[in-house]
């Protein structure tokens, strides 16, 4: 068996890809490498992307269901997390959100690593994610 690949990209659906991506380019401090209509597919999709030549896609499908704001208590996506290397790492996470005015719930220690959690303008649920220290 082939070994299992790494996550090549994210993609998440948006309610407003405008507001959506306005936000985006702030957290990311970068423009989207793509931005197109997909008439075959029947949305529209906005592209970054970043470190590690991963990709963080955010869709818009016309039409689509409207069910509220996200809530990971429901099926389907819990959380997406980045990972930085250490926790001097994610506490300049936490000041970069501080300057952006983004809400956090500040940096939690576990046994398993320290997380940094905030959300996106549909309540999507995001994390910057340490591993232990040694």
């Amino acid at each position: 068996m082939p070994a299992f690949p790494s996550i090549a990209h994210v993609a998440i659906t948006v309610t407003d890809l405008d507001r959506s991506t306005r936000w985006y380019i702030t957290l990311f401090g970068a423009q989207p490498v793509l931005d197109e209509d997909e008439t075959t597919g029947g949305f529209h999709h906005t592209v970054f992307e970043l470190d590690g030549g991963q990709m963080f896609g955010l869709h818009a499908h016309p039409g689509g269901a409207t069910g509220g704001p996200f809530d990971e208590h429901r099926s389907g996506l819990d959380h997406v997390a980045f990972a930085c290397t250490d926790r001097s790492e994610l506490e300049s996470w936490r000041t970069r959100l501080d300057e952006l005015g983004i809400q956090h719930g500040g940096i939690v220690d576990a046994h398993y690593g320290s997380g940094l959690s905030f959300r996106d303008p549909d309540n999507i649920a995001l994390e910057f994610f340490a591993p232990p220290a040694d």
